[in-house]
């Protein structure tokens, strides 16, 4: 195992299994859990599963490209996706702005009726992008407060302050998280992580007072039993599919709660049907192969010699790890419902994009590690060394 991470390329294959196998895993979930509801709704089991295997593969193709590029044609989209991400949020207080569930978090493309964006996705990846570059300008000046938090925090707030704006509380909570996951990686001083922790809390907590569908979820969560039959059911039949699942699981397809009661089965709660068809051992999966990207992307964060690729990196990693754990959380009813899907494995177009961009952005800052950089320019050279075996044989030497 350590010759196996000793490995140039180590980080890079990490990433790519462990994102790869959850994208099967996915898209198998997707399939058995949103069969009943799209054969109920237009006649065809299969309805969702294609339009998730349509996303996917335009969203590999993305992927496949952003982790070929150079690190400076990434820092010139920074600020390409920074502007698009806001003039998408911006339509959402226009006509084209779509309400679900109380919160106007979608934008409807005239003429195309089976795809509507989700702006705040983009928003996270304009985050991670930019904030990254911004600060890896200033990279010089970031001992001192001003120059760290300046323009950093105030142009990520016009982001996450519209997200808020449209209701969408579970992203932003999920912008902050990146937020911190950067400032952590560039030394921020603890004090100062605090306040802002701080901060961010009392803005959460005032969003929640401020809206009768938080209020309405924040003490269903508090008291299941309140509400039975409403905002507390879909966290309810959650953790009874969890519960029913036990060791081994039901069955790939043997889902009892998709069967009307679970309306979320295939985006936000496609977790607890993991747990009820594949039990124990398919949740303890999930959890490993979230484990396993996050340690490498942790691991190119703190190998990487560029500042860019570095905060670039732990905000990825924030981003994937901060969601996948809020999902978790709320399915498992530690959290209040927030309407956060699991990464690589909830049904969701728009969410699919932007993860699988993002993997992609994180790809290449793998191929970009010191010795990772070395052993591609030695195999543009034809120089036949980089193999796994001639690199371990050559330790051993």
């Amino acid at each position: 195992m350590r010759q196996a991470l000793a490995h140039p390329m180590a980080s890079y294959w990490l990433i790519l299994v462990s994102s790869g196998l959850l994208l099967v895993l996915g898209t198998m979930m997707v399939l058995s859990a949103s069969s009943v509801l799209g054969l109920a709704d237009y006649d065809d089991p299969y309805f969702f599963v294609k339009r998730q295997v349509a996303f996917l593969g335009l969203g590999l193709v993305g992927a496949w490209v952003l982790s070929r590029r150079p690190l400076a044609w990434l820092r010139v989209l920074a600020w390409v996706v920074w502007f698009l991400a806001v003039v998408l949020l911006l339509l959402l207080f226009t006509p084209l702005g779509v309400e679900v569930n109380g919160n106007t978090n979608w934008v409807a493309i005239p003429g195309l009726d089976f795809f509507n964006i989700q702006p705040s996705e983009l928003a996270k990846l304009a985050i991670v992008l930019w904030g990254a570059d911004v600060l890896a300008r200033k990279e010089p000046l970031l001992d001192q407060p001003r120059h760290l938090l300046v323009p950093f925090l105030p142009m990520v707030g016009v982001l996450v302050g519209l997200t808020l704006l449209g209701g969408d509380l579970g992203t932003a909570v999920v912008m902050a998280a990146i937020v911190f996951g950067i400032l952590w990686m560039v030394g921020t001083p603890v004090r100062v992580l605090v306040v802002l922790g701080l901060a961010a809390a009392a803005g959460a907590a005032a969003m929640v007072v401020s809206s009768p569908n938080r209020v309405r979820r924040f003490v269903s969560f508090l008291n299941p039993s309140v509400d039975t039959e409403g905002v507390a059911m879909q966290p309810t039949l959650g953790v009874w599919a969890l519960a029913s699942g036990g060791w081994w699981g039901l069955g790939l397809g043997a889902s009892r709660q998709k069967f009307g009661g679970l309306v979320e089965a295939h985006t936000d709660f496609v977790f607890a049907i993991i747990g009820e068809e594949l039990g124990l051992v398919g949740t303890l999966t999930v959890l490993a192969l979230f484990s396993v990207l996050g340690y490498a992307g942790l691991r190119v964060a703190l190998r990487s010699d560029s500042t860019f690729c570095s905060m670039l990196a732990a905000g990825i990693t924030a981003w994937f790890l901060s969601q996948a754990l809020i999902n978790l959380a709320v399915v498992l009813r530690l959290l209040p419902v927030m309407g956060v899907p699991l990464p690589f494995v909830s049904y969701g177009g728009a969410s699919m994009l932007t993860n699988l961009a993002a993997l992609g952005l994180l790809l290449a800052c793998a191929r970009h590690e010191p010795a990772a950089r070395r052993l591609l320019a030695r195999q543009r050279r034809g120089d036949p060394r980089p193999r796994m075996t001639a690199v371990i044989g050559s330790r051993r030497r």
